[in-house]
């Protein structure tokens, strides 16, 4: 008796492990089904669980107990988003962001929104939740059903067609064509529609240089608020608005007496930069090629993400190797930028090497204070009996007898640098310079201050030539140069005091 009641046991047990076995496996398949092949009736499949109109109407926001907010149009998650902590974190942090826009009257329940850059919608299911059902995101390799394919830089939408438009974090920060994604949020947003930017940006000169790549909208406010994780503690919130289609003309452009104010915020930066040397050094050769192991540079300083073009001018470049490839693209910061160079030559014996130089723009003259043609002396002075003809350096000055200058001379153009450079780059770009034009920098200096150019470069490096003492004869001050270290500081002085980042080169 007791061994047939044993042997009906283990049957029971059998048959009801098999049966909830079998229930595993059609519950796992019916999961795959619905996850796979029911995400929306617009992929194209015969079998769709959810049709797009209806998709974010069939299930609430998965939320912490007791701070969700659920709206009359409930947003359904996608399974492998809902069941991710960081997910529903990041999306109670939109949610926070928005409301606080919709109490500041930047953005309403009925605005047409879009979200660019989001690679999962975090920040448009945010939307939907507080009740702003018009909301889509766009992303290079777009998350259904939220998001759909499209960059920042370049939107599939027709223009004029958002009330409000959000790039988080890492969005309009990490775009390479900053530029462009200004101008795409610009064409795209309405009259009076907001456009609002999260980023890890703090410094003011990144934050005016991101207002200026808004040419038709106004600064509204900026505020830090706390980040969502420990990568991005605090964030940068900046609020934008469309005024209307025509440009807003800005300080920058009203040039008509050709004279500019540096900002204060740039002003600031030069009180940062490194001391200049105030006496004149015993081994200029020595004393200021060390010191540029002082210098503190621009991007090491600020972020320059906000910038339209990058651009580097080598005034006086001599060969490539002189200081575009063994300084400029070995050891200055480019905060992984690709800059544009433009190297200025008179010297035709270099200019050969430049024909295989890509990226890099030859200038075949003299920057000069205005157009026309000029003598160009190849000199060399006492001790450099080793420099071939064509290897000394050129000065842009009339040939005076005596001094002891041995030297050949050819007739060069010479164009207007400032008025070049105006026409060439813009405040919104970032614009470096390095100057070694051998004593011509007293002509040059004040033409790019009185004409304003000088405000369109950002950083300068300067060399400036004065009687210093000679290494090949102690005691011997070069015959080539009239200027004294004195007036060279003066100079350095003067541009700093007008809010220059100008160093000391050698």
């Amino acid at each position: 008796m007791g061994t047939s009641t044993g042997k009906r046991g283990l049957l029971r047990n059998i048959v009801v492990r098999f049966f909830l076995f079998s229930l595993l496996v059609f519950g796992i398949r019916f999961a795959y089904v619905i996850v796979i092949h029911g995400e929306s009736c617009d992929i194209g499949d015969e079998f769709c669980f959810f049709s797009s109109s209806n998709f974010f109407e069939n299930q609430k926001l998965v939320t912490t107990a007791g701070v969700g907010h659920a709206s009359s149009s409930s947003v359904i998650l996608h399974p492998a988003a809902a069941s991710t902590p960081e997910f529903q974190k990041r999306v109670m942090f939109y949610i926070t962001v928005f409301q606080d826009l919709i109490v500041d009257g930047f953005l309403f329940t009925k605005s047409k929104a879009l979200c660019v850059e989001t690679p999962i919608g975090d920040d448009v299911y945010a939307l939907k939740e507080i009740g702003v059902d018009d909301a889509v995101g766009i992303y290079k390799k777009a998350a259904k059903p939220l998001v759909i394919n499209g960059l920042g830089f370049r939107q599939p939408f027709q223009d004029n067609t958002f009330d409000f438009i959000f790039s988080g974090a890492g969005g309009l920060d990490r775009s390479e064509k900053a530029a462009e994604f200004a101008e795409e949020v610009q064409r795209t947003l309405k009259p009076e529609g907001y456009f609002i930017v999260h980023t890890a940006s703090k410094d003011t000169y990144s934050f005016n240089s991101f207002i200026g790549l808004f040419n038709c909208c106004k600064f509204i406010r900026s505020r830090h608020i706390d980040g969502f994780d420990s990568d991005m503690p605090e964030i940068h919130e900046i609020v934008m608005q469309k005024v209307n289609d025509m440009k807003i003309m800005r300080k920058s452009d009203q040039n008509s007496n050709n004279k500019c104010s540096v900002p204060g915020y740039k002003q600031d930066l030069v009180k940062r930069a490194e001391p200049l040397i105030p006496k004149e050094p015993l081994k200029p050769w020595l004393t200021l090629k060390r010191n540029i192991q002082n210098v503190k540079y621009l991007p090491s300083m600020v972020d320059i993400t906000f910038k339209q073009r990058y651009i580097y001018i080598d005034v006086g470049s001599r060969s490539y190797g002189s200081s575009i490839a063994s300084w400029f693209k070995k050891q200055y910061p480019k905060q992984n930028k690709t800059f544009e160079i433009y190297a200025i030559e008179a010297d035709k014996h270099f200019h050969d090497q430049y024909k295989s130089k890509k990226g890099v723009t030859l200038l075949p003259y003299a920057a000069w204070v205005k157009n026309e043609s000029l003598t160009f002396e190849i000199n060399q002075t006492p001790g450099d009996e080793n420099v071939e003809k064509g290897r000394g350096m050129g000065r842009i000055q009339p040939v005076e007898s005596g001094g002891g200058i041995v030297g050949s001379i050819d007739e060069i153009q010479g164009f207007d640098f400032a008025e070049w450079l105006k026409n060439t780059v813009t405040e919104k770009d970032f614009v470096v310079m390095k100057m070694d034009i051998e004593g011509t920098e007293f002509d040059l200096i004040p033409r790019l201050i009185e004409t304003g150019a000088i405000c369109l470069i950002d950083e300068v490096f300067l060399e400036c030539h004065y009687n210093r003492w000679q290494k090949c004869c102690p005691g011997v001050r070069s015959p080539k140069y009239q200027k004294t270290y004195g007036q060279c500081l003066d100079l350095f002085k003067s541009l700093r005091q007008r809010g220059v980042l100008v160093h000391q080169w050698w």
